[in-house]
């Protein structure tokens, strides 16, 4: 067995489900992702998932533990998933007990933003820190929080939602009643229909294909005016949100990941700079606006890292 065992990362995310045997920050074998919409309820879907595991197991000793991370309300101590984000009845599936049968293996059920929160602060671009703040943009806005050294949970386990902080209290209304909330304005799809409609007004026409986060940054990279204003706004709407986070928790860092963040400097240079200048003293001083160091496997190297810690491993880098 290596000096740091062995565990397995499941990642169930709306669209596709990964699963990968975790060492340290690498994921060494991936099975093929499985496609979550093709199951009918969880127990047809947690058999398939379990056979995939159960054949990782079969080809890699001293697997100390499996972790699994979903897109959505998770009771962390009982391993309740009160729902899973775009799926059908996952209404208060107790999935810890069910697969700590199956495996007979400490298990960890903890929401897939906390799980890239974790990734990031054990072994990614927040080691070594005690207070952070971790963001995901995708097609949602995902977070999580870890301060005074532990990933800040809170008093029903869901602490740590950045995308449903408001950013305008007259703005959109999200979807639980929440106006301005942030991932109505900063999530893929958002982001594309306000491009369309910048570019209309610029007197030009595109899709909403046109307009992926991926094609606004070769835009913006090609000197389009349009994609480099997007960018800026982009920034500004999630600086706001951020320097929210910076005032009521002090982070010595603010650690930014998923799709939309691949545009690198076209949207941490606007972020940074409309951030440090909402902040003062303590609240700006030596704090770190940084890129994740994981793209799509962060959520299976934090699931894994969760279980070992379970299992009573000390979690290295």
């Amino acid at each position: 067995m290596p000096e740091t065992p062995l565990a397995i990362g499941v990642d169930i995310g709306g669209t596709s489900i990964k699963i990968g045997v975790v060492y340290r920050s690498n994921v060494i074998e991936q099975t093929e992702p499985i496609p979550t919409q093709d199951f009918d309820g969880p127990e047809p879907l947690i058999d398939v998932v379990v056979q995939h595991v159960e054949e990782l197991r079969s080809r890699h000793r001293g697997i100390a533990g499996v972790g699994v991370g979903v897109p959505g309300f998770v009771n962390f101590e009982q391993g309740i998933v009160h729902n899973l984000t775009n799926v059908e009845g996952w209404e208060n599936y107790r999935l810890k007990a069910v697969l700590s049968e199956k495996f007979e293996l400490p298990v960890v059920v903890d929401n897939d933003a906390n799980c890239m929160t974790y990734a990031e602060w054990k072994r990614g671009s927040g080691r070594g820190l005690d207070h952070l703040v971790a963001i995901t943009l995708g097609t949602g806005v995902g977070g999580g929080v870890v301060a005074n050294g532990a990933l800040l949970r809170g008093a029903r386990f869901a602490a740590g939602e950045v995308g449903q902080m408001s950013i305008d209290w007259k703005g959109r209304e999200g979807r639980y009643n929440n106006y301005g909330a942030l991932e109505e304005y900063i999530g893929n799809n958002e982001i594309a229909a306000i491009a369309v409609q910048a570019y209309k007004d610029a007197g030009q026409e595109k899709t909403l294909e046109d307009c992926t986060p991926a094609k606004l940054s070769v835009a913006a990279h090609r000197n389009d005016e349009v994609a480099i204003e997007l960018w800026d706004l982009i920034g500004a709407k999630l600086g706001s949100a951020v320097m929210n986070c910076c005032w009521l928790l002090n982070p010595q860092a603010v650690i930014i990941g998923g799709g939309v963040a691949k545009a690198g400097d076209l949207l941490f240079s606007p972020l940074t700079a409309h951030l440090y200048s909402q902040l003062s003293g303590p609240f700006k001083e030596h704090l770190m606006v940084l890129p994740a160091r994981f793209g799509n496997e962060a959520g299976m190297i934090g699931a894994a890292a969760q279980s070992l810690e379970a299992a009573g491993v000390t979690i290295l880098p």
